[in-house]
Order: C-alpha cells, then sequence, then structure tokens
C-alpha cells in the first residue's frame, strides 16, 4: 500500500514546527491546510496576497474573494490578513517564510528542483516558485514518486529546466519520505508495504539507508 494524497499531505502537516509561517505550492500541497492541528500557530502564506490561510471552505460556504495562488477559494483564520502582491513577495525574498511546500516534475538528490516546465510541454509560467525556492528558510516537497509513464521524478540530476539549485530539504511521494544529499536520496520513512527494492527501481538515484 502506498500513501495516498491524504497520507502524503498529513505527514508533511507533521514537518511544520509550531509558529511557523508557510508558504503551500499549488497542486497537491494545497491540501496540507486541512492537517494542520488547531492551536498549532502557524500561518499559511500565499503569495496572491494572504496570511493567516485556512483550510478549504465547506460546500456553499465559499468566498469568491477568497482565493489561493491556484484560484481555489479558500478561508481566512481569525487574525488573518490580506495584502498586495509586491508586500507578499517582499516577504518571500526577505526570508520570512519559514518553509515552502511544494509540488515537483524533478528532484535531484542534491536537493535541484525542477517543477515549472517539461521540454516539449505547455509552459504555464514559473508563478513565485523561483523566490519560493530561493527565499523559504526550508523547502519540503510533495509529489509522486514517477510519471505517469513510471518514468522517476527523483533523479540522480535533473534534465528538465530548473526552479532552483540545491534548494529541496526533504522529499514526500506516494513510495516514501527521503531527504537530499550529495550521496542520493536518504531513507526517512517508507510507505506501509512498500520495499526498499521496489523504493530504488523507481527512484532515478542511490537509496541510502540508515
Amino acid at each position: 500500500m502506498t500513501f495516498s494524497k491524504q497520507d502524503i499531505a498529513r505527514r508533511a502537516a507533521q514537518e511544520i514546527p509550531p509558529g511557523s509561517v508557510v508558504n503551500l505550492g499549488i497542486g497537491l500541497p494545497t491540501l496540507v491546510a486541512d492537517f494542520i492541528p488547531p492551536g498549532s500557530d502557524v500561518w499559511l502564506h500565499s503569495e496572491n496576497g494572504l496570511l493567516g490561510m485556512g483550510p478549504f471552505p465547506f460546500e456553499g460556504d465559499e468566498d469568491p474573494q477568497l482565493i489561493n495562488a491556484g484560484k481555489q477559494t479558500v478561508t481566512v483564520l481569525p487574525g488573518g490578513s490580506t495584502f498586495d502582491s509586491a508586500a507578499s513577495f517582499a516577504m518571500i525574498r526577505g526570508g520570512h517564510v519559514d518553509l515552502a511546500i511544494l509540488g515537483a516534475m524533478q528532484v535531484s538528490q542534491h536537493g535541484d528542483l525542477a517543477n515549472w516546465a517539461i521540454p516539449g510541454g505547455r509552459v504555464m509560467g514559473i508563478g513565485g516558485a523561483m523566490d519560493l525556492a530561493s527565499g523559504a528558510r526550508r523547502i519540503l516537497v510533495l509529489t509522486t514518486h514517477t510519471t505517469k509513464d513510471n518514468e522517476p521524478k527523483l533523479v540522480a540530476a535533473c534534465d528538465y529546466p530548473l526552479t532552483a539549485v540545491r534548494a529541496v530539504a526533504r522529499v514526500i511521494t506516494d513510495l516514501a519520505v527521503l531527504d537530499c544529499t550529495p550521496e542520493g536520496f536518504r531513507l526517512v520513512e517508507l510507505a506501509p508495504d512498500v520495499s526498499l527494492q521496489q523504493l530504488r527501481q523507481a527512484t532515478g538515484a542511490p537509496i541510502l539507508t540508515p
């Protein structure tokens, strides 16, 4: 049994220290908001100008004025605030975001991140990914371990256009939790019923064990 999307998001929420300012990237990372424990004093930041983002609203409670960077409707917790995108990016570039949780198309064992374009594919624009990858104090990536064609996303060296170099600290996939090191991906935790052999077969770089 592999980690589901909800399992990945729940595991990622465990990586967030109390009192942190955290940016959630588009896609899978947005699910993390639903698993942050009440009272943890975590402040979710969205680069379109929101601090204090809460879980997704219940159906019928949506406010079209409150959206995240992926244009999904969200909620705002008591004490939250809105501001323009210039102030939001000043927070990111000024090092005031403690943790950025991002998606990825490729991550190298060195922590290089590629998450904005596939060669020959449609390019949607890089958005705030480069700023987050260079400005946040720690980068956590959530992604499936392989592509739809079963090609590894965790590789020795990225061959997709890079977002940032040596930026990613930890990766959580449907197969495992892994840290980036120059020698390879260091195993932290395997998904239930996933073997080390299966993990190595699905990874395009060495897997180091404790």
